[in-house]
């Protein structure tokens, strides 16, 4: 159902209003961080491939025997000798890249085996030559061609170390006692230390994959597919990736030192849109997996029916998140993650550092990856467990979120323009049904408690969103509760837009270039502080204003009114205590409301005493005193349920026509008898007047 079908009321020049202050997000750059070419989601008729024991068909290996024989030598006796009859084998018939076996791959069901060792794959690292260096493709906002599947197939080296391109069935495995035995290292040379596309039940095993230029494990357009105990790392966007793909399953993977996220399951195939929190199946599972030292440990644009159980996410800028802002991947708007049973917490790196000293400028060789350096490719606010920019019907439910410096869970809309979709209908489409419960918040599993900054950071857009009761601090100051049944939701609200000063936030914050060392001013995220931040810049500028307007007003109109002096003092302690609470986002203080408490006083105590000379402004600043104490209210005490838009936007709106109609009536002229308009003393009871003189009648003048 369209939001301008749910709420007919709602008049169209007021959401037109509405949108064209969140087009304001239009002006910022659109993060493209992965761009591909057009794919279609696979048809659902596949199925998640099963490990194959058997001997394998192939064998690749390197030719220093005596180095094998170190790498192997702390094994197992059984596993030695296993190793040791493969190599054997491998030096008769064996390979010595992983490509020329891949190569060598003829029929579905092909087992290969990579013994212990480091496999550069040299011949597949020079640039393109010859037709390859001159492919007609278009760039991608990073520099590299965007390649259609057949110019892949031409050139499979132009981005990639190792491409597994329209095979079926093929099984890849380490055999060393664990993954870090065999690496496959692109050197910083490709894009992609391997890429398997369109390549259906291909299952990965027991290997490290590690230093590209964007992902280190790419599949891409498969339906089916498994990632088992392989480690990724420095990368300068994902360790993993698994794009427009079905049928998937992530199990003991790690991933770190990436400068987007470790695992990122974009675009997976939404088999569930529609539905509701029940659903027949998920698209991709995750469990068993260590993500850590990223800027994200988990992220997915329009990832979509994932099930994300039993993992840790620690160590990075934030734990996890789903979004619907980038454009260009199948199946947005995000919906149907499920994340249960995770291990979230202490998510407080920060490596905006690393861009803002020039770090990041270098070439990647040089920026020190395997030394921790990280360079974040997206806006990310640091210190956050679960991030949701624009998702619908995901499930958050049984998971450990602790120790985290700004929030637990973050949660905000993202306008549909913004993935390249103008209808109206779908601008407020993101950030509904988000259900937040059982998590346990705040405490680790041994019950140490370790709380967040805030258990809850929401912008306050979308209908039937929930959260589990007593979450120890958060904005707004009460949110709506989840029924026992999922789909129950106690005081569910349904705003259309966010927040005013959050959506400002979201703008600021959302201007970011790791590639122009460009760190948006003004906002936390990149360490902004006090007077820096956007939230207490516009703190402030309200405030002079209403200072300022105020005081003349007080001035000109009522001064000699008691009730008016007394309602002056609170509007000015409730503008200090707005600037003041500006500056504490982190922290769980009840500032804010007060502020506003402290403002409607003031605005009610002036209505009442300008009710005798200005009814109309009186009125009107009796309606921004309610609009205000009603915004508190909402903020404080509960979240007013089923309204297309909240108090503050309402309050805004009037109080700006508020401060151009007192601007009037300040300035207007004094009555003949010196009283200004009449204002000052226009509470107490008028003094009784003269009676007129008698008309003035024709007589004789007087001799005199």
């Amino acid at each position: 159902m369209s939001w301008t079908r749910r709420f007919p009321a709602v008049p169209a020049a007021l959401l037109a209003a509405l949108l064209a202050l969140l087009s304001l997000f239009a002006a910022a750059p659109a993060a493209r961080a992965h761009e591909e070419r057009p794919v279609t989601l696979p048809d659902g008729s596949g199925s998640v491939p099963r490990y194959r024991a058997a001997e394998p068909d192939l064998v690749v290996c390197k030719t220093d025997r005596p180095a094998f024989e170190r790498r192997i030598s702390a094994f197992t006796e059984e596993l030695r000798q296993r190793n040791l009859a493969l190599y054997e084998r491998c030096e008769k018939s064996g390979y010595r890249h992983l490509q020329e076996a891949v190569d060598a791959v003829d029929r579905p069901g092909m087992n290969i085996a990579i013994l212990p060792g480091l496999y550069e794959e040299e011949p597949s690292l020079p640039k393109p030559a010859g037709e390859c260096a001159a492919l007609k493709a278009p760039n991608s906002a990073l520099g590299y061609q965007i390649l259609t599947y057949e110019q892949q197939v031409q050139c499979r080296h132009n981005q990639n170390l190792v491409a597994i391109l329209g095979k079926t069935d093929l099984q890849i495995e380490g055999t060393g006692a664990s993954r870090q035995d065999v690496v496959i290292d692109a050197k910083y040379q490709k894009l992609n230390a391997i890429r398997a596309d369109k390549s259906n039940g291909i299952y990965f095993r027991n290997f490290t994959a590690q230093r590209t230029t964007f992902n280190s494990l790419y599949v891409l357009a498969g339906d089916g597919f498994v990632i088992d105990d392989v480690l990724t790392r420095w990368n300068d966007e994902y360790g993993f990736l698994t794009f427009a793909s079905d049928h998937g399953l992530y199990k003991n993977c790690e991933s770190y030192g990436n400068g987007d996220s470790g695992i990122y399951p974009g675009s997976a195939s939404d088999i569930n849109d529609g539905r509701g929190y029940e659903v027949p199946r998920y698209s991709i599972e995750i469990t068993g997996c260590h993500s850590h030292h990223n800027m994200v440990g988990y992220s997915g644009t329009a990832g979509d029916s994932v099930w994300v159980h039993d993992n840790e996410f620690d160590a990075n800028m934030g734990g996890a998140s789903m979004d619907s802002a980038f454009p260009g991947h199948p199946g947005l708007p995000q919906n149907h993650a499920k994340f249960e049973r995770n291990l979230i917490h202490d998510n407080n790196a920060d490596y905006y550092g690393y861009v803002a000293d020039g770090t990041c400028a270098k070439p990647p060789i040089e920026r020190g990856y395997e030394q921790g350096v990280v360079c974040p490719q997206i806006s990310m606010p640091p210190g956050t467990g679960i991030i949701t920019a624009g998702g619908n019907w995901n499930v958050y439910e049984n998971n450990w979120v602790y120790g985290h410096r700004r929030a637990g869970f973050f949660l905000s809309a993202v306008p549909a323009f913004i993935r390249g979709e103008e209808s109206w209908g779908k601008q407020a489409d993101t950030s509904h049904h988000n259900r937040y419960a059982a998590n346990v918040l705040g405490r680790d599993k041994s019950g140490t408690s370790r709380p967040n900054g805030m258990d809850v950071w929401w912008d306050g857009q979308g209908r039937g969103n929930c959260w589990q009761s007593g979450p120890d601090g958060s904005t707004p100051g009460t949110l709506p509760q989840c029924g026992d049944r999922r789909g129950e939701v106690s005081g569910a609200s349904a705003r259309l837009v966010g927040e005013p000063v959050k959506l400002a936030q979201l703008l600021v914050c959302a201007d970011y270039s790791v590639q122009a060392r460009k760190l948006p001013a003004g906002c936390d995220w990149y360490g902004a502080r006090g007077l820096e931040r956007v939230e207490t810049q516009i703190a402030l500028a309200v405030a002079a204003v209403l200072l300022l307007v105020g005081g003349v007003l007080w001035w000109r109109r009522l001064r000699g009114s008691r009730l008016g002096a007394a309602a002056s003092l609170l509007g000015l302690a409730g503008l200090a205590l707005d600037v003041a609470g500006s500056t504490t986002p982190l922290v769980d203080t009840a500032v804010p409301a007060l502020a506003l408490l402290l403002l409607g006083l003031w605005w009610t105590g002036a209505g009442l005493a300008l009710r005798a000379t200005r009814p109309w402004l009186a009125r009107l600043t009796l309606l921004l005193a309610a609009l205000t104490l009603l915004d508190a209210f909402d903020k404080a005490v509960l979240m007013i349920p089923w309204t297309p838009i909240g108090p503050s936007w309402a309050r805004a709106l009037v109080a700006v026509v508020w401060v151009l109609w007192a601007v009037v009536a300040s300035a207007r002229p004094t009555t003949p008898t010196g009283d200004p308009g009449g204002a000052p003393g226009a509470d107490r009871v008028p003094a009784p007047q003269a009676p007129p003189p008698a008309p003035h009648t024709e007589s004789t003048p007087d001799p005199a």
